[in-house]
């Protein structure tokens, strides 16, 4: 093996295998930025927050090595944590099926072939790319208990709404409602683009066998799109662990820590009470929680995606 190897490099020419360096080299200059940004950006913060995590440190003084401290407080002492992680499962379970389904409504709604369709894709999809504070600075005063629109609406029938932010009952749905409002665009041009995807002739052959509506929906539409009905309902799913700005905007957390989820807590932790170390471990924590859960879902997958 050695031998022929040897009679091959000594039968390229010199100038090839100059040439052959030079390109290396070249590619390598060219990627090097892009190299430096994912070790600098990227891999050497993981590797730090990693450290940080089993380190008591305030951002100023030295860390302090503490072990496995930070987990165990998290989960044993720490009852606002727990309650933070309630919230934000409510937040999940609550967020992610309304996302997913209004966004499969307006997928079918965008997909019709009627006037005004280019419109309304536009209009659904725009929320998504807005400013997270404007958003919340318009649905503060939506939800406002006395003078916002809609207990102004309710009052119009007798009801009297309660103050929906203000309400630890209420304040959760209600940042729901403003969450898959403002995050529904994405999903919608996912599943749009399943929907363009279908063959027609399955659906013209379909009519032929008089298949109604409902039943071409349920036996032709709904399998074929499961592949994207699965990427938005993961994407999803972990967007929902990641919400930060609406939290800031429209709550604070509160009332109390009613409503205040996992990155919220997080930021208040590192911030505001200057535990980096802690904060990292919660950090750690979610990315475990979401990387398992995510995997359990991939599992289930196979159960009910269909793939071409």
């Amino acid at each position: 093996m050695a031998i022929h190897s040897a009679v091959r490099r000594a039968e390229v020419p010199p100038e090839v295998r100059r040439n052959r360096r030079r390109r290396t080299l070249e590619g390598w200059l060219f990627a090097l930025p892009l190299v430096f940004g994912i070790v600098a950006f990227q891999a050497a913060p993981i590797v730090v927050s990693m450290y940080t995590s089993f380190t008591r440190w305030d951002g100023f003084n030295s860390p302090r090595l503490v072990g496995g401290r930070n987990y165990v407080d998290l989960i044993v002492n720490d009852p606002i944590f727990l309650q933070v992680v309630r919230n934000t499962i409510v937040f999940t379970v609550l967020g992610v099926p309304a996302t997913v389904v209004l966004a499969l409504v307006l997928a079918l709604l965008g997909n019709l072939k009627v006037p005004g369709t280019a419109f309304l894709r536009m209009a659904f999809f725009t929320p998504y790319v807005m400013n997270v504070v404007a958003i919340g600075f318009v649905w503060y005063y939506i939800f406002g208990p006395t003078d916002g629109l809609i207990n102004q609406f309710l009052r119009n029938f007798d009801i009297h709404g309660p103050a929906w932010l203000a309400d630890s009952s209420w304040v959760i749905p209600a940042v729901v409602v403003v969450s898959a409002w403002q995050g529904v665009g994405y999903p919608m041009m996912i599943l749009l683009a399943g929907l363009q995807g279908i063959p027609e002739e399955m659906y013209e052959a379909a009519r032929i066998d008089g298949a109604s509506a409902w039943s071409r929906l349920w036996r032709i539409t709904l399998p074929l799109l499961t592949p994207q009905i699965f990427f938005v309902t993961i994407s999803q799913f972990i967007a929902s662990f990641q919400v930060f700005g609406l939290i800031y905007v429209l709550t604070k957390g509160g009332p109390g820590y009613s409503s205040s989820v996992y990155i919220f807590y997080l930021w208040q932790v590192a911030f505001q009470q200057g535990k980096f170390g802690y904060a990292a471990a919660m950090a750690w924590l979610i990315v475990a929680l979401i990387a398992v859960l995510t995997w359990v879902q991939w599992k289930l997958q196979k159960k009910w995606v269909f793939y071409d």
